[in-house]
This record gives C-alpha cells, sequence and structure tokens, in this order.
C-alpha cells in the first residue's frame, strides 16, 4: 500500500522513522572549498494518551472556524448581491458607518465634556461674585463702623479740650459701667449672629504694659472681638487728636464762634462744570457733588450743569448769583475805538481792483520794482497779495493785490473791507468791463474812496477820455468833470505816472487822517491761509490796530495758536507787527477762513473757550432743520430728486482759491443738473480726500496742488480720477462741459410739407397705400408724418414708403403726386391730409 492510500484510509500521514526529516546543505568556504552538510529537523511528537483521536480533533477544530468564515462570507455576498454592491464595496461602507458612528460618539462625548466644563464655570463665577459682594458689604460695614469711631473720638476729644481735666481715676470709674455695658453688647450681637464667646478664667490682676507710641499706632481696627476682650483701652490716632486740637485752636482764636460765611457773587453762564462752580464759589467740589447727591442726581465733578440747575446751588450755598449769556465769552474780544490821544499816524491800506488782464498786478511789480507776475500761472492773480512799498519820500504804503476774475468776487469783498482806499485800475483800451462795476460796487458798499488808475496808455488804441465818461454811468465823477474822485493816467510797462499816483494816494491818505494806536494787544483781519506741507497752517493777516508780537495767543475764527513766526512778504523773520503792516504767521491749529477778524488774547483758557463757543454755534447752524409736510414742499422734494448732481473734491494751494472755485462752481446748472462740491479744502491731495471721493463717486480737482505717492497709489486702486489745474478758467469750463453733457437735448420739430389723400389703395405685402398729392413743400423719404382727418390728428408716426410711379424715390416736391404707406398704421381714408415734419435734436448750453 502507497502512502497515498494509508493517508487515505487513515486520514493522517504515516509517522517515519524517528519522527525525523533530514536533508544536505552545502556550505561554501574560502579558497573555493566547499562541504556538504546532513541537517535533520525533528519533528514534535504528539501527546501520548491522545492515539488516533488528535488529529481527528484538531481537523474539526480548524474546520469549524473555517465553516464560520464561510458562512460569514456567504452572507456577507448575499448581503452585497441584495443591495447590488460588490462584496469590497460593502465591507468599504460598512467600515465607514462604523467609523462614522465612532466619531459621532467622540462628538457627543465631547460636548457633554464641554457643557459640563461650562457649567462649572459658570457655577465658579456666580460664587465668585457672590464672595466679592460678601467681601464688599464687609468692607462697607467697616467703613461705616470706623468713621462712626473717627467722628466719636472727634467729639470726645473736643469735649475733653473744652473742659477742665477730670480725676483719673473718676473717670475710670465712670468709664468701667460703660464698658462692661459695651461688652455685653458686644457678646450678645455676637450671639445673635450665631457666634460663641469663650469664657475666661479669672487672672491675677497684672499691671497694664505700657504701650510705645509706635504700638499704639498700629493698632487695629474696631472690631467685635477688640470690644469683648478687654486688655485695654483703645488709644485715638495720632491724625484725630491733631486735626481736634487745630479746631480747638482755630475756635478760640475766632473767640469761639464760627468763622462766617463770605457771600460771594457768582458769574454762571448757560453750561458751567460742578468743579469751576465750586472754584467760583470758593466752596469745595465734594460738597456740591453731596449736595446734588442728597437731591437725587448721581453726578461728577466734571459734569455740566445747565444755568437754573446751578443757580439753584448758588443760592443754596448762599452766594448771589448773575446770570451771563453764552455769547458773552466774546465780550471785549474786539474792543472799541481808542482814545483820540493814544493814536498814532499809520500807512494806508490800499486795494488794487478791476477787471481781469487789465494790469493791477503789472502796476503793483512797477511800483515795488519786482516782477510778481511771472510766478503766476497764465499771468493772472488766484490769491490775495499784500506787499507794503516805501517810496522815495519815505512814505509806506501797504497794497493788497486781488484778482480781477468774477469767481473772486467773495475775495474782493474782503478786500474792500481790510482797506482804506481802492485803486480802480481800467485798461484804457477795453474800458470798463463787468468786473470793474463789481469792484466799484464792493468799494460804495465798503464807503472807502476810490483813485481811478488808467492803465495801458502806452497802447496805440487807447482812450482814457472815453474810460472816465463810461465811469460816469456808474456814478464815478472825476476832478476834471467836477467829481471828487481823482484819476491818473499811468502805464505799468513803460513806467510813467506812477509818481503822480503815488502822490495821489498819499494825498488821499492825509485827508483820512489815519491813525492807530500801536501801544496794545493786536487786532486785524486774515487775508489768506493754507496748509504748508513742511510749516502747518500759515495765515496771512494784516494788523488794523495794537502791535502783534512773537508768542501772543491769537483767536482767528473757530482756531486759535501762539504765534511761533512773524514773516513779511519779502520771507524775513521779525519780532513784531505794528498796524498797517502785513504779515505771515505760524503756530495756528488751522487754516482761518479769509476775512476773519483775529485778536490776541491773555491766556489760553479764554482762547479755548472762545473757540468752543464759535465751534458750538457752528455746528448749530449747520444741522439740518426740519421742515413741515405742506404740498409746495413735498412738490419741491420731488423736483430735487429729479435733479441730477454732479460731486467734487476741490484740494487748492490756498483757502480762499479754494472757497472761489467752490462759489463759482456751484454757480453753474440749472433745475436739472448742477455741481455739488463736498470738499474743498487747503493743502495737498491726501489718502483720506481719495477715500472720501472713492465712497462719493467724485473726481478731484487739485489747484495748484499735487498728490503725494501714497494719494496716487490708493486713486488708481479706488479707480479715482485727479484732475490737476493751474487757471481756474479751465476748471469751469471742464466742468460746465460735463454739466452741459448731463442735459437731455432739445428736440425741435420742422415742418417741411403737406399732402392731400386723393385714394386708398390695397396692396398685397404692403397694405393701404394712399395716393396724394403734395400740396406744399416738400415730402420725405422716412420723415415724421401727422394724418389729419377734420383737422384733428387721427395719428403720428413715420413715412415707411414713397413712391412715385413704381418707384421709391428720397422725396417729393409740391405739385407732384405719389405713394405714401405709414408704418404701422392701416386706417387712411379718402380727403385726409397728411403733415409731414422733421425732428432736430440740438444740444442745450448751461
Amino acid at each position: 500500500m502507497s502512502d497515498a492510500d494509508e493517508r487515505n484510509s487513515s486520514g493522517r500521514k504515516p509517522l517515519s522513522l524517528g519522527g525525523r526529516k533530514s536533508g544536505t546543505v552545502q556550505q561554501s568556504f574560502s579558497r573555493g572549498r566547499s562541504k556538504a552538510v546532513v541537517v535533520e529537523k525533528k519533528r514534535k511528537r504528539a501527546a501520548s494518551g491522545a492515539g488516533k483521536d488528535a488529529p481527528a480533533a484538531k481537523d474539526e477544530k480548524a474546520a469549524a472556524p473555517a465553516s464560520d468564515k464561510e458562512k460569514a462570507r456567504a452572507a456577507l455576498a448575499a448581503k452585497a448581491k441584495q443591495l447590488g454592491l460588490s462584496e469590497e464595496e460593502l465591507l468599504r461602507r460598512q467600515k465607514a458607518i462604523q467609523r462614522a458612528r465612532s466619531e459621532a460618539a467622540e462628538r457627543d462625548a465631547e460636548r457633554k465634556a464641554e457643557e459640563e466644563e461650562r457649567r462649572q464655570r459658570a457655577e465658579e463665577e456666580k460664587r465668585k461674585l457672590e464672595e466679592q459682594k460678601a467681601r464688599e458689604e464687609a468692607e462697607r460695614r467697616e467703613r461705616e463702623e470706623e468713621e462712626a469711631r473717627r467722628r466719636a473720638e472727634e467729639e470726645a476729644a473736643a469735649a475733653e479740650a473744652a473742659a477742665p481735666p477730670p480725676d483719673e481715676d473718676a473717670a475710670k470709674r465712670a468709664r468701667k459701667p460703660e464698658k462692661d455695658k459695651e461688652r455685653d453688647q458686644a457678646k450678645s450681637a455676637l450671639e445673635e449672629m450665631g457666634g460663641r464667646v469663650k469664657s475666661k478664667k479669672a487672672a491675677p490682676e497684672k499691671p497694664a504694659p505700657s504701650r510705645t507710641k509706635d504700638q499704639r499706632r498700629r493698632q487695629g481696627k474696631l472690631t467685635i472681638q477688640n470690644l469683648v476682650e478687654d486688655d485695654e483701652d483703645r488709644q485715638r490716632s495720632l491724625a484725630s487728636m491733631r486735626r481736634a486740637r487745630e479746631r480747638e485752636r482755630q475756635r478760640r482764636a475766632q473767640g469761639g464762634g464760627d468763622r462766617e460765611k463770605v457771600a460771594r457773587e457768582v458769574v454762571i453762564p448757560e453750561h458751567i462744570t460742578i468743579q469751576e462752580l465750586a472754584n467760583r464759589m470758593a466752596e469745595r467740589a465734594a460738597d456740591v457733588v453731596k449736595f446734588l447727591m442728597t437731591q437725587g442726581q448721581m453726578v461728577r465733578v466734571n459734569d455740566v450743569l445747565e444755568a437754573d440747575d446751578a443757580e439753584l446751588i448758588v443760592e443754596e450755598f448762599g452766594h448771589k448769583v448773575k446770570r451771563v449769556s453764552e455769547a458773552d465769552v466774546e465780550e471785549g474780544l474786539i474792543s472799541e475805538d481808542d482814545a483820540e490821544e493814544t493814536k498814532k499816524p499809520r500807512p494806508p491800506v490800499v486795494t488794487v481792483m478791476g477787471h481781469v488782464d487789465h494790469g493791477k498786478t503789472s502796476l503793483l511789480d512797477a511800483l515795488r520794482a519786482t516782477d510778481v507776475a511771472a510766478g503766476e500761472a497764465g499771468g493772472i492773480t488766484q490769491h490775495i497779495g499784500a506787499y507794503q512799498v516805501q517810496l522815495k519820500s519815505g512814505d509806506r504804503i501797504t497794497f493788497l493785490d486781488t484778482p480781477g476774475h468774477a469767481a473772486f468776487s467773495s475775495m474782493r469783498s474782503r478786500g474792500a473791507q481790510a482797506t482804506d482806499i481802492v485803486i480802480l485800475v481800467v485798461a484804457a483800451d477795453d474800458g470798463v468791463m463787468p468786473q470793474t462795476i463789481e469792484a466799484i460796487n464792493h468799494a460804495k458798499a465798503a464807503e472807502v474812496p476810490i483813485i481811478v488808475a488808467v492803465n495801458k496808455i502806452d497802447k496805440p488804441d487807447s482812450n482814457p477820455d472815453r474810460v472816465l465818461q463810461e465811469l460816469l454811468q456808474h456814478e464815478i465823477i472825476v476832478e476834471s468833470m467836477g467829481g471828487e474822485v481823482q484819476a491818473v493816467s499811468v502805464s505799468a510797462t513803460e513806467k510813467t505816472g506812477l509818481d503822480e499816483l503815488a502822490e495821489a494816494i498819499t494825498l488821499q491818505a492825509e485827508l483820512l487822517e489815519l491813525k492807530a494806536n500801536p501801544d496794545r494787544s493786536a487786532e486785524g483781519v486774515i487775508i489768506e491761509s493754507q496748509v504748508d506741507k513742511g510749516r502747518g497752517p500759515v495765515a496771512t493777516l494784516l494788523v488794523k490796530r495794537g502791535t502783534l508780537k512773537r508768542g501772543d495767543i491769537v483767536v482767528a475764527g473757530a482756531h486759535w495758536g501762539k504765534v511761533r513766526a512773524l514773516i513779511n512778504e519779502r520771507g524775513q523773520q521779525m519780532k513784531e507787527a505794528g498796524p498797517a503792516l502785513p504779515a505771515e504767521i505760524l503756530g495756528l491749529d488751522g487754516a482761518p477762513e479769509p476775512g476773519e477778524l483775529f485778536a490776541v488774547v491773555e491766556n489760553e483758557g479764554r482762547a479755548r473757550e472762545i473757540v468752543e463757543y464759535r465751534e458750538r454755534k457752528r455746528r448749530e447752524s449747520a444741522a439740518p432743520t426740519t421742515g413741515g409736510a405742506s404740498l409746495e414742499q413735498m412738490m419741491a422734494k420731488l423736483q430735487e430728486s429729479e435733479l441730477q448732481e454732479m460731486p467734487l473734491v476741490v484740494k487748492a494751494d490756498v483757502q480762499g482759491s479754494a472757497e472761489a472755485i467752490q462759489t463759482a462752481l456751484e454757480k453753474l446748472g440749472n433745475e436739472e443738473v448742477r455741481a455739488r462740491v463736498i470738499h474743498a479744502a487747503p493743502g495737498g491731495v491726501s489718502e483720506s480726500d481719495v477715500l472720501l471721493a472713492s465712497s462719493s463717486g467724485a473726481p478731484i480737482f487739485a489747484f495748484n496742488v499735487r498728490a503725494n505717492k501714497q494719494a496716487r497709489e490708493l486713486a488708481e486702486t479706488e479707480g479715482v480720477e485727479i484732475r490737476y489745474y493751474s487757471v481756474i478758467y479751465d476748471v469751469i469750463d471742464d466742468v460746465k462741459a460735463t454739466l452741459e453733457g448731463l442735459l437731455a437735448p432739445e428736440k425741435r420739430e420742422t415742418f417741411i410739407g403737406y399732402a392731400e389723400v386723393l385714394e386708398v389703395f390695397s396692396v398685397s405685402k404692403v397694405g393701404k397705400v394712399a395716393g396724394c398729392r403734395v400740396t406744399d413743400g416738400v415730402v420725405k423719404r422716412g420723415c415724421g408724418v401727422r394724418l389729419l382727418r377734420d383737422d384733428t390728428v387721427i395719428h403720428e408716426g413715420e413715412l415707411a414708403t414713397l413712391k412715385r410711379f413704381k418707384d421709391e424715390v428720397p422725396e417729393v416736391r409740391a405739385g407732384t403726386e405719389c405713394g405714401m404707406a405709414f408704418v404701422n398704421y392701416q386706417d387712411i381714408q379718402k380727403g385726409d391730409q397728411i403733415e409731414c415734419f422733421e425732428v432736430e435734436e440740438v444740444e442745450r448750453k448751461l
């Protein structure tokens, strides 16, 4: 029988001899030597007593798990077949589901842990809050006890100081019952609070140890334990004893009576702080706050009171009340006229006015022997210049050069207010122009004398007599015609007539007797202001009276500051500026409006008070007022809603130019379109200007200024257009052209001919065609038509077909027959009249 037969019959392999399995292994050594080695592998013998059943049991144990795995695999395959999936996909899904369940369980556990942590944290915070409240309550009770003890000590000290010193033994005997009584009360109070007082054993009496001064000073605060323990008497603090002695000394010095209270007159404005009110009453601010708290008002020393409340407080404290208005803060800022004996002669202030390009600046250049016009863009003066000229005779004249363009009318108005004499420059070749008339009106409104300077007499077509005759229409009568106005013929380019002009100014100044007091605080007017990048706000001012010095505190409009530098028109530093002397000052906190009055005040507090009042009034005036709900107002709002606005941001070199540009641009427009300047200020274009323009959808007009690098980059990012200008004509022309582009074009009708319908034909694919005869004018293909029936307009439309016989023609003239068809209209009858017209769109102008 073979091994296979034996395995099949018995179910297991036969044992080999010795239970070993042998084999041969070839070993290799160095130098090509090798050796064959026989290796035997021992097999473990089965345990004795198992017999033939041991291999069978082993096979059954191996078969059982195999059958379970097969069942599980079969169940998995059946489920996968039921779901239409493969076994691998089903296994992946089951693993994903198990993983999701485990993650959900972990999240639930984490959420529960977080909720538990939050709950514990809330309980901990609540416990801390309760402990803090208990601690504050205990501290409050201790403070009250300490205050009560201090008051009792002070009263006792005052009584002891007033009464003769008693016998110590008697005092101790008198204090002993009181001490026992206090100890009993403390014990009962402690027992009521749930405490327990330990009873002490009787101890032999010991002499009281003497306490040093430091020990008495370091004695603790008054507590129940200190009351219960009867070691020794409590000692007074040194501070309380000193206060008691000081009060007693003051009482004795005043004869034993209280000090008499001084009733003061307290000035109360419309608003005042509690601290300021206490200072004016010479009372403690804490007493005022305590009084208000007793009235139910929880206030602090920096809170502001109304005038009525402040009046009640002053009367309660026993003082007299003097009510003043808030506007009284400006009283005395601009003082009245000085006494005649204090005045001294001063140079005249002369303003040069006239139409644009009539030679005002060139005339000043000739007088100053300088070339200012070369520095102006386009030869046009675009801000006020202030110069002082010294003549050959030694006399001084202060000139104000104002622009002549119509946009600078407000600047000319300010110049007229600050001047003594007006020189009206009129070109001999142009004559009286619109801005010349405006300058005359400003001078008359300011009630200042006028000197006429007829310029450009060197030109061939000049006619000075014609200029003087034209001035008669405006009530300017010169001396040669029997009037009082001086007239001088000059030529700025040839420098002729300048001496006569200077003599005329000097003569007029002598007639006016111009004087001012130089020995007082300075007052004057702001001529121009700007923000210089390196120097900050710079204001050009004209001193009208007094002397302005470095270090003075100046208030100009809503700005104030200390004068850090005084600079004349030549750029030289000055220590002081007298009457009628123009100067630039540095040190203000902003650029004031041109035309504002300035004055020197005594201290910074007064300056702040005035500026705050002016700022408050400006905000109140700028606040929008709520209107009614009338029909007229509703219609006005509806009309405003249809108005198209062009927002603009204007930045200029000086404040006057910015204001002039804003005034000129806002005058442009009509009821449909207009320009709206949302921001106009001096200085270069900054990042804040770009952000404002971006949020408003407005371009930036930079007049004689530039944008810095950061502003340019931000403008490119935000898509904001920055336009640079140096002549005001270009600004106005560009804005005007843009506004005209916003206007809807005007439609204009032109009647070109009439036709009469003779017969109506029906044509396939065309519809009804009217056979007509042109009775007047001409009919053109594509023109507009109106169909009239019994002189009533039946239809208005467009001509679609115009034929002559069978040919399409562009036009048909009067007396000729033709065929016509309308666009989308068929109701044509015999005898109708056809009116032909053309529509023309015309661009509108402002």
